[in-house]
């Protein structure tokens, strides 16, 4: 909260209004040099060279290390970076701007737009723990397969309102379109492609903010394990999908930024010798027009579940649920402003 991503120092005029003495707060250092060694244990003299959030890390892990690249991690929830170079962009559409890395004391600042769903993985958890409707969470996959289709089944899973590009803590979630032939094969599909339809509202609102189209997406985290998955959000986004090979890009990303610092030198980050990671690629295998009136439906589900704000009274002691929600929300952008405090 107290730092300028412009000038990559903090800002005295923000401590001055938090009233928060800048001789307090620690030097400011790169996400790649050498910021000490161990002094103990079998690794005592190896420098610490390397500092990057997860999904700075990711995005390094991922190599989109040129502007026009972009990464989703799809976790509990899914987190866009898409590196905007050495200037920041700053979002009409409800995005995020961040800093992605500084890899080197001397080398320029590259800035993100960041965008955040808040329920992804989270959604399959509430499928098979509140509903009953999968044993384990890998069941979904060959659940959503058996039918192929959601059957015009739409599923908004606001169920602490809409991050990224809504933020919108009054809304909450509903499954819509139902008809008496709908079961819960045609549900698991439809929460499926509820993650996909969310990065798909992410990925156009980074598009209009920068301009230029995103011609194909790397993806990473736990989710993406989930073939089906895969395959509609290539369908969705009308683009290749690229999964790497190697799950653990997160701490490929943490070891790239630590081996690149100057004094240690065992990686060379430079574009032009940065060696893609091997992947996997889902390329779209439906047309352009049914990906189009799918995602059509599912902004119009998104209305709907807009402005369902609560006013039932509460236990004793407990705030509301719509109080709590935007409570998460500021928690969220809390956690991202501190955040670049480490980049």
């Amino acid at each position: 909260m107290l730092f300028n991503i412009h000038t990559m120092e903090w800002d005295s005029e923000l401590c001055r209004y938090f009233d928060v003495p800048m001789e307090i707060l620690p030097d400011i250092r790169s996400s790649s040099e050498i910021y000490g060694y161990m002094k103990c244990g079998s690794l005592a003299g190896v420098p610490i060279s390397g500092c990057l959030g997860d999904q700075s890390a990711a995005l390094v892990g991922q190599t989109c290390l040129q502007e026009g690249q972009a990464k989703n991690t799809y976790g509990t929830g899914c987190f866009l970076l898409r590196n905007t170079g050495t200037k920041p962009v700053m979002s009409d559409h409800g995005l995020l701007t961040t800093v992605a890395y500084k890899l080197g004391k001397d080398a320029p600042a590259c800035y993100a737009l960041e965008g955040s769903v808040a329920i992804a993985g989270a959604m399959v958890q509430w499928l098979k723990d509140n509903m009953g409707i999968v044993k384990s969470s890998s069941e979904i996959e060959s659940l959503a397969a058996a039918a192929g289709t959601s059957y015009g089944c739409y599923f908004v899973p606001a169920f602490s309102g809409l991050y990224a590009p809504y933020w919108e803590p009054s809304a909450r979630g509903i499954i819509c379109g139902l008809t008496q032939f709908t079961n819960k094969s045609h549900l698991a599909f439809a929460a499926l492609e509820a993650v996909c339809f969310q990065t798909r509202e992410i990925v156009d609102a980074m598009n209009q903010d920068s301009g230029v189209p995103l011609m194909q997406m790397q993806v990473d985290g736990g989710m993406t394990s989930n073939r089906l998955l895969m395959q509609l959000q290539a369908d969705i986004l009308c683009m290749p999908v690229v999964r790497p090979l190697m799950s653990e890009t997160t701490s490929l990303g943490a070891a790239m930024a630590a081996g690149a610092a100057k004094g240690v030198d065992v990686w060379n980050l430079s574009p032009d010798h940065v060696v893609p990671v091997t992947s996997e690629k889902f390329q779209p295998q439906i047309n352009p027009e049914e990906s189009e009136f799918r995602y059509a439906r599912w902004k119009k589900a998104v209305q709907r579940a807009m402005n369902w704000e609560t006013s039932e009274p509460s236990s004793p002691g407990t705030a509301p649920l719509y109080l709590r929600s935007r409570s998460q929300v500021v928690l969220h952008l809390l956690t991202c402003l501190t955040a670049l405090v480490l980049f």
